[in-house]
C-alpha cells in the first residue's frame, strides 16, 4: 500500500488544515526548478515556449481530475478575477442577460469575496438574490424553491467552508436547467476531495483554485467554460493571451482565442502553475473517489467519540471533507489545547474546522481526540 504521507512535506505534529492551505509535495521544489527556472537559467533561448508547456500540463491535469476537456479550462489569478471576467462576458451569451436586468441567486453562506465580485461585475439594475443562511443548504428542496423562472444565474458553492456542508449539485443543476437558468459552481473548497464529473453533470461554468486540497499553493486558479458557451462568451478584460495567436502582434486585429483561453488576459504568470500542475496531476492519478473515501473514513472515526460537538452534517451525502466542532464556551480553551498538542486546526464562526487529507492517518485523528479530551 502506498505511503501517501511520505510524499508530502509535513512538519512534526498533526496538520488538519487542508481546507485552508494544503501541504506541498516533497517533489514540488524540484519540479518548479525544472519547469520554471531551468528554461530561464540554462539557455539563451527565449523561454516562453517552454513556459507555456506548463500551462498546457496544468489544463491537461485539470481536465483529467474533473473529466472535462482541455480547451474548456483557462488559468486565472484567483476566483474573484475569474468570476468578474466571466460575469462581464454573459450579456452576449444569454438573451435573458441582454434583454432585462438579470437575477443571480446565491447563498448567504457563500465566501464573501464571491458576493463582492458579483455586486461590482453585474450590470446596473441586476438583482443579487440570497438564500438565507438559516436554511439548510444541503436540502435540494430549498434550492428548488428559490430557483424560480426569473432567476438567470445560480451561483453554487460545492462546499461551504464555515459549515462543512455539501451542496446537492445534481439536483441544483437539474432545477436550474428546468428554468433555463445558467449554473456557476465554485469548487475552491471541494476540488481534490469531493468528486465532480463535469462530463456527466454538464453545468455551464466552474471556478476553482489549487491552494487548498489540491496542494498547489496560491496563484493557480482556473475557470472552466462549457464548450457550448465558449464561442458566444465575449470577455471584456482581455490581453494578448486572449488572442487567437498571442504572438501575431497586430494592434489592429484582435480575434478571440477559440478556446476558454479567451478569458486569459495579459502576460500570464507561470510559476504558480508549475507547482499546481504537478500536484493536480498527483491527485488526479489517485482519483477523487479514493481521496474522498480516505477523508470520510477518518471523519467517521472522529464522529464516534465527538458526535455531541459536531455541527457539520453527520450524513456523508451532505458533508464535505471538513468537520466543524462546536465546544460552546470552551471553544478557545480547546483550540489552545490543540495548539499545545501540535494539532493544527482553525476556528471560524461555526466552530473549529478539521480537515483530514490523504497525508493524514489514524494517528492524526487520535492526536486530535486526545487534545480535545484534555479539556
Amino acid at each position: 500500500m502506498q505511503d501517501f504521507k511520505a510524499d508530502f512535506s509535513l512538519a512534526s505534529g498533526s496538520y488538519l488544515l487542508s481546507h485552508s492551505v494544503g501541504r506541498p509535495l516533497k517533489s514540488a521544489e524540484q519540479v518548479f526548478s525544472k519547469q520554471f527556472f531551468a528554461p530561464w537559467q540554462d539557455s539563451n533561448v527565449e523561454p516562453w515556449q517552454q513556459w507555456l508547456k506548463v500551462i498546457d500540463l496544468f489544463c491537461f491535469n485539470l481536465a483529467k481530475l474533473f473529466n472535462g476537456r482541455i480547451e474548456e479550462f483557462c488559468p486565472q489569478v484567483n476566483l474573484s478575477s475569474a468570476l468578474t471576467k466571466l460575469v462581464m462576458s454573459l450579456d452576449e451569451l444569454n438573451d435573458k442577460f441582454g434583454a432585462k436586468n438579470p437575477v443571480v441567486l446565491m447563498s448567504e453562506l457563500d465566501f464573501p469575496s464571491m458576493g463582492f465580485a458579483l455586486k461590482k461585475a453585474l450590470p446596473q439594475g441586476c438583482e443579487l438574490r440570497f438564500i438565507p443562511k438559516t436554511l439548510d443548504i444541503t436540502d435540494a428542496a430549498v434550492w428548488q424553491s428559490y430557483i424560480r423562472s426569473d432567476v438567470d444565474l445560480v451561483f453554487i458553492s460545492h462546499v461551504y467552508s464555515n459549515t462543512g456542508q455539501l451542496a446537492p449539485l445534481n439536483e441544483i443543476v437539474e432545477a436550474a436547467k428546468s428554468k433555463a437558468a445558467l449554473t456557476l459552481i465554485d469548487v475552491a473548497q471541494s476540488a481534490g476531495i469531493v468528486p465532480l464529473d463535469l462530463g456527466h453533470l454538464q453545468p455551464d461554468f466552474m471556478i476553482g483554485s489549487s491552494v487548498k486540497w489540491l496542494c498547489g499553493g496560491p496563484g493557480a486558479a482556473y475557470l472552466w467554460v462549457n464548450t457550448k458557451h465558449i464561442e458566444r462568451c465575449q470577455p471584456k478584460d482581455v490581453g494578448w493571451f486572449s488572442h487567437e495567436n498571442p504572438f501575431e502582434f497586430d494592434i489592429h486585429d484582435f480575434r478571440y482565442h477559440p478556446t476558454a483561453l479567451k478569458f486569459w488576459g495579459g502576460t500570464p504568470s507561470i510559476a504558480p502553475y508549475a507547482i499546481a500542475a504537478q500536484s493536480i496531476g498527483y491527485f488526479a492519478d489517485i482519483g477523487s473517489d479514493k481521496l474522498r473515501g480516505h477523508n470520510q473514513a477518518l471523519i467517521d472515526i472522529a464522529t464516534e467519540q465527538l458526535a455531541e460537538v459536531f455541527v457539520s452534517p453527520m450524513q456523508e451525502s451532505r458533508r464535505s471533507g471538513t468537520m466543524i466542532l462546536d465546544f460552546g464556551t470552551k471553544q478557545q480553551k480547546v483550540l489552545e489545547a490543540l495548539q499545545q498538542a501540535n494539532v493544527n486546526v482553525d476556528l471560524r464562526s461555526e466552530g473549529i474546522r478539521v480537515s483530514p487529507h490523504i497525508y493524514n492517518d489514524m494517528a492524526d485523528i487520535e492526536n486530535l481526540i486526545a487534545g480535545i479530551k484534555r479539556i
